[in-house]
């Protein structure tokens, strides 16, 4: 994912979603632990201009999904909301199942979605 402001990134997904730094490297990457996956973010105008590894940029609203449990789900969702965090958007899928929706401060879209969810979806 894409950011102009990395510091601003950094805080908050650390503060906010309780994702902890790999490695930060001020105006060019920031690397985030998310579960046994790595959120990675970087600033486009530097990335733009790399050789090695290869060039990379991007613009627009990005789509991320954090799976929380069940049991966590209100939990997380009323932390956003006493964050000040504004949801934008809460679905109902198949099975019962729910997310909701709200946005970092580069734009991005995020998600949070119970375990299955993307089992069901593809049926």
């Amino acid at each position: 994912m894409y950011s102009d402001d990395l510091e601003q990134t950094k805080f908050f997904y650390t503060k906010y979603l309780g994702l902890k730094v790999i490695n930060y490297l001020e105006g060019k990457h920031l690397f985030l632990k998310a579960g046994s996956s790595v959120l990675l973010f970087f600033n486009p105008e530097d990335s733009r201009l790399k050789e090695t590894p290869p060039p990379h940029f991007g613009e627009g609203k990005m789509h991320v999904a954090f799976e929380v449990s069940k049991e966590d789900y209100e939990k997380c969702r009323l932390e956003i909301e006493n964050a000040g965090i504004q949801i934008t958007h809460e679905e109902i899928w198949p099975g019962n199942l729910r997310s909701f929706y709200f946005n970092d401060p580069n734009g991005h879209v995020l998600e949070i979605v119970p375990p299955g969810l993307w089992e069901i979806n593809q049926k």
